[in-house]
């Protein structure tokens, strides 16, 4: 059996494309659009020039499917695992987010999950062990330590809009 077999190809004012055929001889392309978004298109094995499924992703839905596709200890956002069961993962905070503009001791992350927050990456410059009066602002990352269940409880309220 062929292994897989990708290729790029730039699309000027658009981004870039990326091809993909599989070993069993299945066409599938991603494109990466300039404004973050995504193409997935799936195309038909009788004709792989048909188009059989074409989705639009944005940026953190894409980012989402990567996720969920690379196998958990490669994850982007995860940093690291102990043997002790604690992972540290950023988790951002969006523009919407209820938690924009409010200081972090609002968000009793520490007293509801248990997870720690060491460190705020705004911009270019990292905050490192912020305090409970520390102003949070869209776009903040927050780098957490906890247990997984910790972290993704952390999550759920930090995605609270």
């Amino acid at each position: 059996m062929p292994a897989p077999r990708m290729s790029t190809t730039p699309l000027p004012g658009i981004g870039v494309q990326y091809d993909l055929t599989t070993r069993e001889q299945r066409h599938l392309s991603v494109i990466a659009n300039r404004d973050g978004t995504r193409s997935f298109n799936a195309y038909r094995s009788d004709d792989p020039d048909a188009c059989a499924l074409s989705l639009r992703l944005t940026g953190s839905e894409a980012a989402l499917i990567a996720d969920v596709l690379t196998p958990q200890d490669h994850s982007p956002s995860l940093l690291y695992t102990t043997d002790l069961g604690l992972v540290a993962e950023r988790i951002p905070l969006g523009g919407s987010s209820h938690w924009n503009g409010r200081v972090l001791g609002d968000t009793c992350l520490r007293t509801e999950t248990g997870v720690s927050i060491v460190a705020v990456l705004r911009r270019s410059e990292a905050i490192p062990s912020p305090t409970p009066d520390f102003r949070l602002a869209g776009g903040d990352t927050l780098i957490v330590i906890g247990t997984r269940e910790g972290v993704d409880a952390a999550a759920a309220i930090l995605e609270r809009e």
